[in-house]
């Protein structure tokens, strides 16, 4: 198959990978670092200072979340869109979009087809109503429980998360601890975690941020009930020292309690050998199987039983299982075919490359 010219546009909110926290940037990261492997010719729009083998261009100099500038991603979104579709309009063979709805009008009014990966939750009637006024563009969900509240727009598939297995250390024994990794947030229910591991007596590790609009609830439910010796809270961690707890852990407690679309911190777990215990909700009956790589459990007895019977779990099927199913090479392989469908048969206008800048400082 021919080389494709292929423009990737990441949330600006993060670095491409992420520094800390950030997982649909890291999912974009090896995206682009397969394609570019494969010999296409990609160009990613994202913060300044990510690291990329593809070409980068950026409106921005730094992710804006750790440079403090969260309140300016709307204006600098539209500036990275505006690059992308305006000022190089014609550069490319196919458009993948990561930033959803800012995408909407500019994908409608160019000859250029875009992919629009979902990645975040959509059972949000505003954010229904938009994506119906633009049914007709092509929609990737990253489970099939995402598309729940919205099926009637052009789904043109469903394209699991990926991760390049050399990134995980594999641990065929685990310490003496279980392990939240994530966000503390009402949704994410770190709280329901920490009583559960208090009740059934185990050592429980905590790494996880606290956004600005969860203070409230981790001041007021979470911190409380950090006073036992057996409960570590270590805040947000880098990669390596994540590496470290996931592969040595018991399992992960993923106690979320809404409609996850994905759950990148499941395939993380199961990638180290480590089990997951999670809520039957969202995409978690779709990545974790019960018995074999962790439990989906719907009552407390239900996650109780996970964490007494979770030895029984072999940590090498939770590896194998991530690498047939959740490897970079599977993830590309899939975006690979659905861009060669969308382009098939398109004969695309030439556009000289103009020079342009690569960041564009002030936002």
């Amino acid at each position: 198959m021919k080389s494709l010219r292929i423009a990737q546009i990441a949330p600006l909110i993060e670095s491409v990978p992420p520094a800390m926290y950030g997982g649909t940037e890291r999912v974009v990261y090896c995206l682009t670092e397969e394609l570019v492997r494969r010999g296409h010719d990609v160009t990613l729009f994202a913060s300044g200072d990510s690291r990329t083998s593809a070409k980068l261009y950026s409106p921005v100099d730094k992710g804006l979340r750790l440079d403090g500038k969260q309140g300016r991603c709307v204006f600098a979104s539209m500036a990275q869109l505006a690059m992308a579709y305006d000022e190089m309009e014609g550069d490319f063979d196919i458009i993948h979009s990561h930033v959803d709805c800012f995408t909407f009008p500019f994908a409608k009014k160019n000859l250029t087809p875009t992919v629009l990966t979902l990645h975040g939750r959509l059972d949000i009637p505003e954010f229904i109503e938009v994506l119906r006024l633009y049914k007709d563009l092509n929609y990737v969900s990253i489970s099939n429980s995402q598309r729940n509240p919205v099926q009637d727009i052009n789904w043109v598939g469903t394209v699991y998360h990926g991760y390049p297995p050399e990134y995980f250390e594999f641990s065929d024994s685990a310490s003496d601890y279980f392990l939240y990794l994530g966000r503390l947030s009402p949704e994410k229910a770190p709280d329901d975690a920490i009583v559960l591991a208090k009740s059934c007596g185990v050592r429980l590790k905590i790494a996880a941020k606290v956004d600005k609009p969860d203070e409230e609830y981790f001041n007021e439910r979470v911190k409380p009930l950090l006073d036992d010796p057996r409960i570590e809270y270590l805040g947000e961690v880098a990669d390596k020292e994540k590496i470290t707890l996931l592969k040595n852990a018991r399992a992960l407690l993923n106690t979320i309690n809404w409609p996850e679309p994905f759950g990148l911190v499941m395939i993380e777990a199961l990638a180290c050998g480590t089990p997951v215990i999670v809520r039957r909700c969202g995409s978690s009956p779709e990545i974790v199987k019960h018995g074999q790589t962790g439990f989906i459990c719907e009552s407390i007895d239900e996650f109780v039983s996970a964490v007494q019977e979770v030895g029984t779990i072999s940590r090498k099927e939770c590896r194998k299982d991530f690498e047939k199913r959740f490897s970079q090479q599977r993830m590309v392989d899939d975006y690979e075919k659905l861009y060669y469908r969308l382009t098939q048969n398109r004969s695309h206008r030439n556009f000289s490359r103009r020079a342009r800048p690569t960041v564009r400082p002030g936002w």
